[in-house]
Formats: C-alpha cells, structure tokens, sequence
C-alpha cells in the first residue's frame, strides 16, 4: 500500500472502532476491550510506517474535491510533513496507553463500553487534525474533539462537579470557536482555497490582505482549545472526569490541538508582528500565573492541569518568537511525561484513597504501596521540572534558546519584544515549575501519619503501562536533538548553554527552596498543638481536621477547617496562595463580566415577554371572548324579547329614514 493508503486508514481505524464500540458495546460486552485497544494499536503501527516513509522529507501530498462550491473548494486532502508524521505517532501512542490502562482502571465501570468508543473518536478526530491538509476537514476533527471532551469530562454525570465542568469546557471552547471559525473563512477567502498548501503560498507571496485580523481571530480559537490565558478556566475543571481521559485530553489530544494549528500556519501569524506580539503576551501570562496556581492547588489532578495550561504556555512561546521545531518538540516530549504524570496520579489517588495533597502529607507508606506509581512519576516529575537528562530538560532549554535568540535579534521571524517576554516568562515559570513538581512529590510520598490503605496489587495493565511511559520521559530528549533534526525543519535543537545554565539553575533552586519550605514547616507542625493549627480562622483550605474537632470541638464551633501545617506552599507564597489556589479569581470575574449580564438580559427578555408580549395575546384572546359573551346574553330564547327587539328595530330603522329623507 502506499503511503496515502496508510495515512488514510489511521484515522479511519479508530473512527470505525467508536462506531462497532457503540454499536455492540451493550449487547456483546466481551468484543468491548479488544475493539478499544486493537484498532488504536493498529494505528499506532501504521502511524509509525508513515513516519518511517515520510523519514522526515518531503511532505506527501494527496487531495480529491469534496464538493463543488461554486467558489472556495472544500477537499479532501492530506498534509503530512515531518511535524504531522511525529505528532500523529504521538497521539496513537500514548492513545493506545489510555485504552491499555483503562482496562484496568474502568473494569468494573458499567459505563466502560460508551467511554472506550468515544475514547476512539476522540483519537480519530485529533488524527484527522493532524493528518488533514484542508482547513474545513480539520475543522470536522476540530469540534468533534469538543464535543467528545463534553461527554468524557461528564462520563461521572451523577456528579454535579462532572455535568457543570462538561458544560464549562464545551461552552467556553466554544466562545474561542466563534471567532475562529471567521478567522478560517477570512484566510480562505484571501487565498481563494482551504488547502493548507496553497493559503502557506498565498502567504509566502504577500498574498495575505488582512494578517493582523486573521492572526487574532484563529488565536482566540486556539486560546480555547489549548487552554491559553483569558479561556484556560475549563481546564482545571475537567478534571471531574476519569484520570484516563485527563491524561489524552492533556498529553496528545484537543489541548494540543491548538498548539499545532499555530505551528502548522504559523507563517500566517509571521506576517503580522501584531498577532505574534500578543502571542507572546498570552503565552507568558499562561505562563507565569498557571504555575502560581498550581503551586497553591490542594488538588493532585488540579496541579498537574494547572502544569499543563503552563507547558502549554511555552509551546506557544515558542511559536510567538518563530520557532516551530521547538514548539513541536516540547509537545512531543511533553506528552510522554505528562501522560505518565496523569496516569500514576490514578494509581496514586486509588491507593490513598483521595485526590488531596494534604491528606496524603498526612499518610505513611504510600510510595511502599504503590512502587511502580511512585518511581515512574518521579521520573515524569524531574522531566517535567526540565532537570537534565530527562526529556523535559532537552526540549524545554529548545524553548528558551529560541527565545533568546529572538531576544537578541538573531531571528527575522519574530519581533525582539517577543522574544524577552517569552524569555523572561519561561525562566520565572522554571524556578515555579520545579517548586509545584518538588511540592507535589514531597506532600504525595513523604507524609507521615496514618498508614496508607492496602488495596493490593494494581492491574498489569496499568503498571505496565506506566513503565512503558517512563521509557521517553526519561530517554526522548536527547535522542531526538540527537538523531530528529531533519523532522524540525534542520533546525538545530541543541539547548544554548546560556539557557541551559539558566534554566537548570533555576530549576534547582525552585525544588531546593521548596525543600527548605517543607521543612520548615513540617517543623512547626511537629512543634505546634492540633488546636492552634485547626483554630487558625484565616487558613484557606477545606481539610477538615478529625483530631481537632473530637478533641476542642466545644472551644471552636465551626472552626474546624484548617490548611495542611506541613504544605510549604504557605511560607513560598504568602498571601499570594488564597487568590492562586482559585485561579487569582478569574471565574469570578467572568461572572461579572458575562454570567450576569447575560442572565440580566435574559430575565429582561423573560419579563418583556410575560408582561408585554403575552399582554397583548392575552388581549387578542380577551376581546372575542367578551364580545362573545355579550352576544350569548342576547340569546334569552324568550320570543317577545324577540319581536320586540325586531320591532325596536324597525322603529329605528324608519326614524333614521325620515331624517334622512327630511334633510334631503
């Protein structure tokens, strides 16, 4: 077969995959594993064959007219350069984990059958975006992710938590839809055509009428998707649903979406120094305040969110200052850990029986119960803190190298203003990122207290998968700046040695500091009485203190919540943690800004529509009514009554006629 064939049966395999799933998931539940895991494996296999045909090279190339339009043709195409051929492997891959792990992580979900389907199409969709050469077909891939998001994130229905963030995350991706979807017709309608190809020429020729506008209007459709600062809110929210499904949506699937759009287009967005200036901006405020939010979170799911809306954040950096092999490569190595990262949280939260950090800090034993957990996450915890040899480390120092470069004016891709926000963000957010990682890891498997619960040994399906992760967590990085130059665009990724001094001192630094935090205030805590710390009417975490209440319960009334004594996040961010630790109040600000105005007018229309609309129906209605009613007391079925109305009648009629005849 050739490579077209191959590259077509990727996307389809997991696609018809979703459909048997739904199909027969009811009624022959035995056929359910199988079709969730073998047709995603075999895409995973040919998405390795097309990588290894492509090798990088030329783009394959391939399209058929989809429908006449009169005007702009919609077609059926294919685009599969190096990048698309990498990031297609990456999705199948850690895709065919998620199905892997599930098995055993949702065995005794009634629901398994429905999930693993849309599992599948949400896999075929992000490999149609990946593959798709035409910008309509990636549109179709585009929001079938969103709506697969919406019920995945809300497979907990019986939740209120689960239902409220499957609807946030569909209704704000939507938000950034709108504007995108102008931005798509307005760049087609420049380049007179959809195909990527052609619209990258148009470009190249100074064919592109409106840059600033499209830029800003495909960007807020990208803010969406990928999480970005003002439309990241839904992120951290869905994490109501199934650790599984946070670990592809969060690793491979919908939030990099975005980021490869911008890479895959990103000469449209070169061309207006405007739309790049604010790619910046957004990149490193996503940045900088996702990782003081995941430095106060309690939440082991909402620190690594927050971690992601924050890797995120340097991808995009990346692109704002022109460099798309760096991007590419943070989103490769990035999945691996991150998916790594989500998955061990799963393993972990069943062992301790809890998703919060503080309850763990306040259990024993825990890395002893679950081994595999704890040292697969160590390794995803010191990638993601970019400490070297681990992958993060290679492809994070890419991400600040290029900025420097933009910095100091060596690249005519980027304005030099982007490329000191994107630097100085990326550094701030190294010595935060190695804070949150050092703090999650400290507080999850240094506690004492308690002993941690035994629920046995965790399914081989499940542990493997979390060592299979580990291997390009740990090994990806540097094999890729080694041996995938040719797949970047030839570009050179080696990290500069100004950034790497950089960015590893930094990082050290935020774990030591960290360290010494915890400390400290695990030393405290040992000193200080549990009816101090359980009384303290200013601290601003949910953890209900047990001993406290049964022994002071009388003394302290409702005060007996309290934070964790020993969660050094208090010391490292002071005040600053109340407002971190709830997104520095940004639904909050939404709320005021949208929710209620909206509501307002809804209530207005709501009142105009009962008071005045129905008044006048109601009026229409009331007028035959009464006339009605006046005619039916007319009729007494008296017969005098009768012929003395007729006679009345006639005496009027008669008068009126001599008068008239009388004036004439």
């Amino acid at each position: 077969m050739t490579t077209t064939n191959l590259a077509v049966l990727v996307p389809l395999l997991p696609f018809l995959a979703a459909a048997a799933g739904l199909l027969v998931g009811r009624t022959a539940p035995g056929f359910v594993r199988p079709l969730a895991v073998l047709p995603t494996l075999a895409a995973l296999a040919l998405a390795i064959t097309v990588a290894v045909d492509q090798g990088g090279g030329q783009a394959v190339d391939a399209h058929t007219e989809l429908t006449p339009t009169g005007s702009v043709p919609i077609e059926l195409a294919l685009h599969i350069d190096g990048f698309a051929a990498l990031v297609a492997v990456l999705v199948a891959f850690v895709a065919t984990c998620v199905q892997i792990y599930s098995t055993g992580y949702l065995r005794d979900d009634p629901r398994y059958p429905s999930y693993a389907a849309l599992v599948s199409l949400f896999t075929s969709a992000m490999l149609l975006v990946v593959y798709s050469g035409d910008l309509i077909v990636l549109l179709v891939g585009w929001e079938v992710m969103g709506i697969c998001s919406y019920f995945l994130v809300g497979h907990y229905w019986e939740t209120p938590e689960a239902r409220a963030a499957s609807v946030k995350a569909f209704l704000v991706t939507k938000l950034g839809d709108v504007p995108f979807l102008i931005g798509l017709f307005a760049l087609a309608t420049d380049a007179g055509s959809f195909r990527i190809t052609t619209i990258l020429g148009t470009v190249a020729n100074g064919g592109l009428h409106h840059p600033a506008l499209v830029g800003l209007l495909l960007l807020c459709g990208v803010a969406g998707k990928s999480a970005q600062f003002p439309l990241h809110t839904w992120l951290p929210d869905a994490m109501a649903g199934p650790t599984p499904v946070s670990a592809l949506i969060h690793a491979a699937t919908m939030v990099a979406a975005g980021v490869y759009f911008v890479a895959r287009l990103l000469p449209v967005f070169e061309a207006s120094a405007a739309a790049m200036v604010v790619l910046a901006v957004m990149s490193a405020v996503t940045m900088v305040g996702s990782a003081l939010a995941a430095l106060a979170q309690d939440d082991i799911k909402r620190v690594l969110a927050y971690s992601t809306i924050g890797q995120l954040g340097y991808m995009t950096g990346a692109l704002a200052v022109g460099d798309r092999g760096a991007a590419v490569f943070h989103l490769l190595s990035h999945g691996a850990f991150k998916a790594l990262l989500f998955l061990a949280a799963g393993v972990i939260i069943h062992a301790a029986g809890t998703n919060s950090l503080a309850v763990m800090s306040r259990t024993s034993g825990l890395r002893e119960r679950v081994p595999d957990a704890y040292w697969t996450m160590t390794v995803a915890l010191l990638a993601l803190a970019a400490i070297p040899p681990f992958s993060g480390f290679f492809s994070k120092e890419s991400v600040l190298g290029a900025a420097e470069h933009a910095a100091t004016g060596h690249t005519a891709h980027a304005p030099g203003s982007a490329g000191w926000i994107v630097l100085v963000a990326g550094l701030v957010t190294a010595v935060l990122t190695a804070a949150y990682a050092t703090r999650l890891w400290l507080l999850a498997f240094r506690g004492r207290g308690t002993e941690a619960p035994d629920h046995g040994r965790q399914p081989l399906s499940m542990t493997v998968v979390l060592w299979v992760l580990a291997v390009p967590s740990l090994a990806f990085g540097g094999l890729a700046y080694r041996s995938l130059p040719g797949w970047f665009d030839g570009r050179d990724l080696t990290p500069t040695l100004t950034t790497s001094v950089l960015g590893t001192g930094l990082a050290l630094v935020g774990g030591l500091v960290t360290c010494g935090a915890w400390q400290r205030t695990r030393a405290l805590a040992a000193r200080a009485p549990i009816g101090a710390v359980a009384a303290h009417p200013e601290g601003d975490a949910g953890l209900v203190e047990a001993e406290a209440i049964a022994a002071h319960e009388p003394a302290f009334g409702d005060i007996a919540y309290a934070p964790d004594p020993a969660d050094p996040t208090r010391l490292l961010l002071g005040p600053l943690r109340r407002h971190a630790a709830e997104g520095f109040h940004l639904d909050a600000v939404y709320d005021v800004l949208f929710v209620r105005p909206v509501l307002a007018a809804a209530s207005l229309v709501q009142f105009l529509d009962r008071e005045v609309v129905d008044t006048y129906v109601r009026g229409a209605a009331s007028a035959p009514r009464l006339l009605g009613a006046a005619v039916r007391r007319a009729q007494t079925g008296n017969v005098q009554t009768y012929v003395s109305a007729l006679l009345a009648g006639t005496v009027v009629l008669a008068v009126a006629v001599l008068l008239v005849a009388t004036g004439a």
